[in-house]
């Protein structure tokens, strides 16, 4: 049993902590009530500040030196009420004091000894269902280091089975709870036509591109096509096919079941990808814009011997006119383009705090023989973070007679998976010579 040191609500002074307002002195003792959870800081944390590599691990925020770090944990607690909290962590030497804020209310605790404990440090009330943020900043320290600090621990009225967080590291949910949930539209098409193309109008609203997201317009049941942030100064036009051989390393895949590349635009890289399954990649280096709208068309049909062939073109208001990404022939494959969606994810972990969304409009669909037609309505799901209840910032929808996507942040308006949403047939066909593609 975890050896519990009181001292939170036992201080006589108060330090006003980044601007948050104290909490009164509690005069009684107080303890965990039977309840109590443990909340992960690997899987649930991040720290703010300049760092050169992501400071939370899988055992916490350890070697804490730095008093202009803020360590900042999400909790969404599912009813109001009174909540208990506690840190379990280590200060190895010295004496460090610290701040502890919940819902704009701050309480100082100061650490005692250099055993590993936890240090209860007060209540809070809860005033409604959704995220709360709980932050801990250093206010000084004899010792040169704030400590290490691997887990809170919450009990009381608001805690209940539906308090969301990433509860433990099975299955590296650490890693993917920080990432956030991806979330998907699944687009309704004609099931008795063999479709050849697939064409979507993809617009990312202003201020709603942080580092690591990736829109992906044209997804297909072999791969997926759209636009990324990858940093500060670099954003790309991703196409990837996946092989038909499982693997998450591509320098397992046999020689006959690789993907082929048959052609490239310019300045196009190709290559192979791993991690999430292998395949053939490629992308532009292509400096897109919040705010403007970018149009995407696939194309997908057999090209004999048991192989298929996927090409994806591309199209920017600031060109005027339709570019080629790359022409990817799969093995093993004899098939029209199946399973339309769309998603959004974010691929950086320690940028899982920042709100992202994509609008996709005017989607059509196209048969062998060049007949279109208007996609209208679309099924908003999300991957195992949210299935399993780890992550509950997602959300989808229709605005402005278009579908979008929403994830990370740690907003409360989330919409429940497997919703499915209708926009109003535009009528606006795309203006595409198929034969003078590129």
């Amino acid at each position: 049993m975890k050896k519990i040191l009181f001292l939170g609500l036992c201080l006589t002074f108060f330090v006003n902590c980044k601007g948050a307002e104290n909490i009164p002195e509690k005069k009684s003792p107080l303890s965990h009530e039977s309840n109590q959870i443990t909340v992960p800081i690997g899987g649930n944390s991040w720290v703010s500040g300049k760092h050169a590599e992501d400071p939370v691990s899988e055992k916490g925020f350890s070697n804490w030196t730095d008093k202009m770090d803020t360590l900042q944990t999400y909790v969404r607690f599912a009813r109001p009420g009174k909540a208990i909290f506690s840190l379990h962590g280590l200060v190895p030497k010295g004496v460090a004091k610290l701040c502890v804020i919940v819902a704009g209310q701050s309480q100082d605790f100061e650490t005692n000894g250099t055993e590993e404990r936890d240090y209860l440090i007060g209540q809070w009330e809860i005033k409604q269902e959704g995220y709360v943020l709980l932050q801990v900043v250093g206010l000084s320290q004899t010792g040169g280091t704030f400590g290490s600090w691997s887990s809170w621990g919450i009990s009381g009225p608001a805690v209940d089975e539906h308090t969301t967080f990433v509860k433990n590291n099975e299955g590296d949910y650490f890693y993917w709870g920080r990432r956030g949930p991806s979330v998907h539209l699944n687009y309704k098409i004609p099931e008795s036509q063999d479709i050849e193309w697939f064409y979507n109008e993809l617009t990312v609203p202003v201020g709603q591109d942080p580092l690591g997201s990736y829109f992906m317009a044209d997804g297909f049941k072999e791969g997926y096509f759209g636009m990324q942030v990858n940093s500060e100064k670099e954003r790309r036009i991703l196409f990837s096919v996946w092989s038909p051989f499982k693997t998450d390393n591509p320098q397992s895949i046999p020689p006959e079941q690789r993907i082929v590349l048959l052609k490239k635009g310019e300045g196009v890289y190709t290559g192979e990808f791993g991690n999430e399954g292998a395949g053939g990649q490629s992308y532009l280096k292509y400096s897109w814009k919040a705010g403007n709208t970018y149009k995407f068309l696939l194309q997908g049909k057999p090209s004999g011997n048991n192989t298929t062939t996927y090409t994806a073109y591309f199209f920017a208001p600031e060109e005027g006119k339709w570019r080629i990404i790359a022409s990817f022939q799969r093995p093993q494959t004899n098939t029209y383009l199946k399973s339309f969606h769309s998603f959004l994810e974010n691929f950086l972990p320690e940028k899982g705090t920042q709100v992202r969304s994509v609008h996709f409009g005017n989607q059509w669909v196209a048969d062998k023989s060049g007949n279109w037609t208007e996609i209208n309505t679309a099924t908003f799901t999300a991957d195992a973070t949210a299935r399993i209840g780890y992550r509950m910032d997602y959300a989808g929808g229709t605005v402005q007679n278009q579908f979008f996507l929403k994830n990370c942040g740690f907003f409360n308006d989330f919409v429940p998976m497997k919703t499915s949403f209708s926009r109003n047939p535009a009528g606006k066909k795309p203006e595409i010579d198929l034969t003078k593609l590129p």
